[in-house]
């Protein structure tokens, strides 16, 4: 199925970010998933794909349709860089802490948008960020 294939977007400016989050809105309405939840995802791709803006100056977004073990849909993004990487992680997922001078909400905000939530980094070896937002069973159905 063409909605199956991934979406890469790379990621330089603030009008990438803009991108990023239109394709995966169009995604996720595609897979009807509620357009809180259209929200809440294309927030959490601003966060991430900002943080590739602010520290690593570029790098990609992948978007891509995901079907799990209980036939669920979902939307998987994948933002990755080789940026500086994430000294330490746990802090860094901490609101209020910031090494960029700004909120410190990002990355902790990202991680309450959305359902699953994973990140690998190292200093020096850059960032990747996983995120998925799996559409809601319809009442309809029930």
């Amino acid at each position: 199925m063409a909605d199956d294939r991934p979406s890469v977007i790379p990621i330089e400016s603030d009008a990438d970010v803009v991108t990023a989050r239109q394709q995966a809105r169009a995604m996720a309405g595609n897979l009807e998933l509620t357009s809180t939840d259209q929200t809440l995802l294309a927030t959490a791709i601003s966060e991430v794909a900002r943080n590739i803006t602010t520290y690593a100056k570029r790098g990609e977004v992948e978007l891509s349709v995901v079907h799990d073990d209980n036939g669920r849909d979902g939307i998987q993004v994948i933002a990755r860089d080789q940026g500086p990487g994430i000294e330490n992680v746990e802090l860094a997922l901490q609101d209020g802490y910031t090494s960029g001078g700004g909120l410190g909400l990002g990355l902790p905000g990202a991680q309450r948008l959305v359902d699953d939530f994973h990140i690998e980094t190292a200093p020096g070896q850059g960032t990747t960020v996983t995120l998925v937002m799996w559409a809601r069973p319809n009442a309809r159905a029930a």
